[in-house]
């Protein structure tokens, strides 16, 4: 939809749907604002952000003693 079609639709309406859509607009303009600065606000995340805060046990790797059969 262009920007003149648009303008044409709501130029059509009578002034009491004008206010409504203005409010519309308005409200869907606040919500963009508000996702923006939600978006801005985090933080980046950088490559090894997570490096010490993350630990396995020393015996991850070893094979679990319910496999034997299998082995």
């Amino acid at each position: 939809m262009t920007s003149l079609t648009l303008y044409t639709q709501i130029e059509a309406l009578p002034s009491k749907l004008k206010k409504e859509a203005k409010k519309l607009l308005e409200d869907m303009l606040k919500k963009q604002e508000e996702a923006k600065s939600k978006k801005s606000s985090l933080k980046k995340r950088t490559f090894g952000s997570l490096k010490g805060k993350i630990h396995l046990s020393k015996d991850f790797d070893t094979p679990l003693t319910d496999f034997n059969d299998y082995m």
